[in-house]
């Protein structure tokens, strides 16, 4: 499934569905179909004259609200008709239930449609109309076109567009290029701005692409081809049958947008490795590729669009492969992260489009309501109810540096207690209507009760948990991460306002069981002779103090983790009556282990430590939450914690490397790693007051004669003796004193308070002896 649409035609409701086969793309079209949503019957009673006047029907149905009532299904032949009566409906004092439901979305969930589809029917003019359409696996090869644009740095002038395009294993490459010049064969010159977006788009047409992908495609290269064909008076006709791309702003300022394309999906780079949950320095196209490809740009720098003008004026042949490069870049990183193959699986498991990247709660509500409405009941409206349910506990840990530390994690916890503990959207709506007895029902939190039996959210969690272990054992990664991604939303989802099936006491049932779980854990361990130095929501920080060696730590941790195990199950076979779902793993041994402090204090942190751990390829140092995993850290305060870490860990000798690297830092010979990274959260103009060291850089961009930094640009800043700077362009000196201060300092007695010494005390002999 490429992309869903509905319209209120002259002859009622129509849905438009585009498919790719393996015959190729496939229009469906499907009409007669009406727009419904819910009312409780004693409702729909009183509010009989004002539906029929709307032209909508009322049907009975043999179905229940979450008050246990009955409820008529409300039908009308246009969305926006119905749209509008649920809204005079609220006026009136009704409550319309599922009305917000875009009605290709209710067509394909209530057949559990999901990615893939079967369709029977006759074409008509190569359109299936209204053709019985089943849920089907299915994978076709699909049609892949990368493009990416090369402009001038001022004003809407557009120099080329490269295009990098893949078929069942052959590649296509063009570079759409205004003027002469170039004389690579991939090239096709054009005699003006007007003639090279429409060469591009007949490209787009021809080739007829399922997917389109770039790097920041969506609010930079489609959205600038969208005001070139704006300045000409041209649509940017991306979609099939030549249709334009429609867009909508996400964002007041309208920074950030969407674009839906007819036909065809329009992918970002970016922000599908931010879904898969892919973590980088930077996102930038030069930097991932270098991390997972290898390979860079053919220009970098801060002054890549001035040189990119020169290019166009001056070698139009180096313009042409810079701008081919990075199609392929795009093309490559797409194929050895198997970013398409996450989209699709993920568009598999929630039945969301494939270019829909959020959507937690639409997610579930395509998982969730088909199944509810076949168990006999519809779903709630958002509660007003705002009571919040707690976050994650984490114990207070104990600071230190040890030796073997062992780390067991509960296996996906929230939705294992999900399992456990029955809890569920309709099962609560049932354990607490009255209808069952208290034997039939599962005790949570603020009061919840859950029903014992019959319940949709554990089994689904089932489903979804044994379908990640057949996706795991075949080796299908995105899959795997696809599965894993959305059982781990489901807490998040029922914890947020925005669900329909938001209730304090479904998270607070997850949340505060979790809270439970923990601690109880905790007692146990340390009853059994161990000491737990740290917890943090699903895991549980050992330290096996009798531990002489790794082999005998690691052993200690196989037999934790069979009887943890052991004793969870008979907690709650004893307890609830309740088969476990729990799972705890003996994760990670530290050879090595420091638990920092809280700066400034003597109080253990939370969320932060390091540690050594030992792996076939030799030991490795871990961070968590530390300077050297933070962006906003500089190069050397990182660099400078790697190497300092490992010599405390490895008992090595660490003053006079200390010495060195202030004494390299004042000389001026660590000037490229003094580098600030951070990223605007909102357009400059809105920082009035507290004017952060990023902000006072990013305006001073422009003077010196770089591009102006937006909302959500990225901030490289340098602080020197007249303050912060772009790091492109300062003028004044370093100050190397604040780097001493705010990024060695503080990195260097996380770690030497702990073994007795500091960073003042080492570096002050050094000033003495430079004093003497």
């Amino acid at each position: 499934m490429l992309t869903r649409d509905w319209r209120d035609g002259p002859e009622g409701l129509e849905l438009e569905f585009w498919l790719a086969t393996d015959a190729g793309p496939q229009q469906v079209r499907v009409t007669g179909e009406r727009s419904v949503f819910f009312l409780e019957a004693g409702e729909a009673e009183g509010a009989r004259e004002l539906i029929a006047a709307s032209g909508a029907e009322c049907r009975p149905l043999t179905l229940r609200s979450f008050r246990m009532a009955p409820v008529v299904g409300v039908y009308s032949a246009s969305h926006r008709a119905a749209r509008a009566l649920a809204e005079r409906l609220r006026e009136q004092g009704c409550d319309p239930l599922e009305a917000d439901i875009n009605p290709a979305d209710r067509y394909l969930m209530e057949r559990f449609i999901r990615g893939g589809a079967r369709m029977d029917g006759e074409s008509r003019d190569g359109v299936l109309y209204n053709p019985v359409l089943r849920p089907a696996d299915c994978k076709p090869a699909l049609a892949v076109m990368s493009f990416d644009i090369e402009t001038a740095m001022q004003g809407v002038e557009l120099y080329s567009i490269g295009v990098h395009a893949l078929r069942n294993g052959e590649e296509m490459r063009r570079v759409f290029m205004l003027g002469e010049g170039a004389t690579q064969d991939y090239v096709v010159s054009v005699g003006s701005e007007r003639s090279l977006l429409l060469a591009f788009l007949d490209f787009v047409a021809a080739y007829d692409p399922d997917v389109l992908i770039g790097w920041n495609v969506i609010n930079f290269d489609a959205w600038y081809l969208q005001r070139v064909a704006d300045k000409h008076g041209l649509r940017l006709s991306l979609g099939r049958e030549g249709r334009p791309v429609h867009w909508r702003e996400l964002d007041e300022d309208g920074e950030r947008r969407s674009a839906r394309l007819p036909g065809r999906v329009l992918l970002d780079g970016i922000d599908l490795l931010r879904a898969a949950f892919y973590r980088f320095e930077s996102f930038s196209l030069n930097h991932v590729a270098g991390e997972i490809l290898g390979e860079a740009k053919l220009l970098q720098g801060g002054d890549r669009g001035e040189e990119i003008g020169r290019l166009f004026r001056e070698d139009k042949n180096a313009l042409a492969a810079y701008n081919l490069k990075d199609c392929e870049l795009v093309s490559d990183i797409f194929a050895a992260t198997r970013l398409l193959d996450f989209a699709l699986a993920r568009s598999a498991m929630t039945g969301l489009n494939i270019d829909r990247l959020g959507g937690s709660v639409a997610s579930f509500d395509n998982l969730y309501l088909p199944r509810l409405h076949r168990a006999g009941y519809v779903a709630p409206n958002a509660s007003r109810d705002l009571l919040a349910s707690p976050g994650g506990y984490v114990l207070d840990s104990e600071p230190g540096i040890y030796d073997h530390v062992l780390v067991l994690d509960f296996k996906s916890l929230y939705p294992s207690i999900i399992r456990t503990f029955c809890i569920d959207p309709l099962g609560l709506a049932r354990g607490v209507s009255g209808e069952l007895e208290a034997d039939a029902t599962v005790p949570g939190f603020l009061e919840a009760r859950f029903a014992r039996e019959g319940t949709i959210l554990p089994q689904l969690i089932g489903e979804l948990w044994q379908l990640r272990d057949q996706a795991k054992a075949a080796a299908d990664g995105p899959l795997s991460q696809a599965i894993k991604i959305i059982m781990n939303s489901f807490y998040g989802v029922l914890g947020s306002t925005g669900c329909r099936f938001f209730d304090a006491r479904l998270a607070s049932s997850i949340t505060r069981r979790g809270h439970e779980i923990l601690k109880r854990s905790r007692d146990h361990i340390e009853a059994l002779g161990h000491r737990v130095i740290y917890g943090d929501t699903d895991s549980v920080f050992v330290w096996v103090r009798s531990a002489t060696s790794s082999a005998e730590a690691q052993a200690a941790g196989r037999v934790l983790e069979e009887e943890m195990n052991r004793w969870w199950r008979q907690c709650i076979a004893d307890e609830f009556r309740l088969d476990c779902a729990l799972e705890l793993e003996f994760e990670t041994h530290y050879r090595r282990f420091l638990m920092p402090t809280v700066r400034g204090s003597d109080k253990g942190s939370k969320k932060r430590y390091a540690g050594v751990v030992e792996g076939p390829a030799g030991e490795r140092l871990v961070f968590k939450g530390l300077e050297n995993v933070r962006t906003d850290w500089t190069r050397l305060a990182r660099d400078f914690q790697q190497e300092l870490y490992r010599r405390v860990f490895a008992g090595e000798p660490f003053a006079d490397y200390i010495k060195q690297l202030v004494l390299e830092l004042r000389e001026g010979r660590r000037d490229g790693e003094l580098v600030y990274r951070k990223r605007l959260r909102r357009p400059l103009a809105d920082y009035a007051r507290n004017v952060p060291p990023h902000v006072q850089a990013a305006r001073q961009y422009q003077e010196r004669g770089l591009n102006k930094p937006s909302r959500g640009s990225w901030v490289e800043y340098v602080i020197t003796l007249g303050g912060a700077e772009p790091a492109a362009a300062p003028r004044a000196a370093l100050d190397y004193q604040h780097y001493i201060d705010r990024q060695l300092q503080p990195v260097a007695d996380g770690i030497l308070l702990l073994v007795g010494s500091s960073f003042a005390e080492i570096v002050d002999q050094q000033i003495d002896l430079f004093t003497l």
